[in-house]
């Protein structure tokens, strides 16, 4: 099996290195030339190119990690040389316009929008969430033969349309992006920020790993999220809303409002979230080894 990784960033090298441990032969390709020069001095042992057509040609399978805004141009120029025994597939954290644009330009082949929900410092897919998007029943068996595979790695695999992804990832990925932008800034305004680290409680830990989070992740990943979720602007108007709502109590000295608001949420919560107890109990525990 010849897998084709079009795109060399952080995501392209993790996938070329994961498939080489899985026994698989790997090129890869990036355009910029800088980039190519510096994976073939490093021993990542794989085929490496700059040409995108060429690395296609002789894959059994492609796999797309470009950003959301190179994805369409990149997949315009290897979509002549595709042919129709392959399988195309994309990373994008977004999934009903890239799929759309495979659709758009690749006619011959079968392909399929996937999203690993983890980042390139993962060690493996074991227990990580791994999101499979067909849109029609050829792409349906080869995404339940990828999703059998992926379970013999015990990752945890998700089978879904294009649309309900992006439903879901609305919530996933883009509230705690915007959460995270916001504390960020929020935080840096502050001038005691270095001495409010160093007598941080559990609380404030986990918002500033949010911010630090949100702050060193890639820009343009961050930019398309928050532009191409069509959930998302709901979502962030509620958001609005109900800090607003909060913030007037506060002004107000509220006191009786604000616990009641609390309590109200704790019973929604419990009535939302059966294990919400369990995974209070388990993220606290863990916070906790980490502060010692």
């Amino acid at each position: 099996m010849r897998i084709a990784i079009i795109g060399a960033g952080k995501m392209g090298v993790w996938f070329a290195k994961f498939f080489k441990s899985q026994g698989f032969d790997v090129i890869l390709a990036d355009r910029k030339k800088e980039k190519i020069a510096k994976l073939k001095s490093t021993d990542l042992q794989v085929d490496i190119t700059s040409d995108f057509k060429s690395a296609v040609e002789n894959a059994d399978q492609i796999l797309i990690c470009v950003s959301i805004s190179a994805f369409e141009e990149v997949v315009k120029i290897i979509s002549p040389a595709i042919q129709d025994d392959q399988v195309v597939m994309d990373i994008c954290s977004i999934k009903e316009a890239p799929v759309k644009i495979m659709h758009q330009y690749i006619k011959n082949a079968t392909v399929l929008g996937t999203h690993p929900v983890f980042g390139p410092g993962s060690n493996g897919v074991k227990h990580k969430a791994y999101v499979l998007t067909p849109t029609n029943a050829i792409e349906q068996e080869f995404a339940e033969h990828i999703k059998k595979w992926l379970e013999q790695q015990e990752a945890h695999v998700f089978i879904m349309t294009p649309k309900k992804h992006d439903e879901l990832i609305s919530v996933v990925l883009g509230l705690p992006h915007f959460l995270g932008l916001i504390a960020c800034e929020t935080l840096l305004e502050q001038k005691n920020l270095p001495e409010t680290k160093q007598i941080a409680g559990t609380t404030y830990r986990m918002l500033f790993t949010l911010a630090e989070a949100t702050a060193l992740e890639t820009p343009d990943l961050y930019a398309a999220v928050q532009t191409n979720l069509p959930e998302l602007g709901k979502i962030e108007d509620t958001f609005m809303t109900k800090a607003q709502e909060l913030v007037t109590l506060i002004k107000n000295k509220d006191q009786k409002a604000i616990a009641q608001r609390l309590e109200d949420l704790k019973k929604k919560l419990v009535a939302a979230d059966k294990d919400f107890t369990k995974s209070y109990e388990v993220m606290y525990k863990m916070i906790e080894s980490t502060e010692k």
